[in-house]
C-alpha cells in the first residue's frame, strides 16, 4: 500500500469512480489508511464530481464505504 495523502486518495477514488469503479476496494484502503495517518474521522467527498451525483448514488456510496470501514460525507 502506498503512503499517499488524503487528497491524493481522494482523487484516486473519484478517477475509480468515472472509471466504472475500477480497483474501488484498493483505493478505499488506501483511503482508510491516509484518514489514519492524518488523524481523520471521515472522508468528504464533493459531490458535483460524482458520476451519480443524486440522493440515490450518495446513499449507496456512503454505505459501500461504511462496509469497507470508512465514513463519508459530502460537501455543500
Amino acid at each position: 500500500m502506498n503512503e499517499l495523502t488524503l487528497a491524493e486518495a481522494t482523487e484516486n477514488i473519484y478517477a475509480s469512480l468515472r472509471a466504472d469503479n475500477a480497483d474501488l476496494d484498493a483505493h478505499i484502503a488506501t483511503l482508510k489508511a491516509a484518514l489514519a495517518r492524518e488523524g481523520k474521522k471521515h472522508a468528504v467527498f464533493d459531490p458535483t464530481r460524482l458520476v451519480q451525483n443524486n440522493r440515490a448514488g450518495r446513499k449507496l456510496m456512503q454505505a459501500y464505504f461504511r462496509q469497507r470501514g470508512v465514513s463519508v460525507s459530502f460537501s455543500e
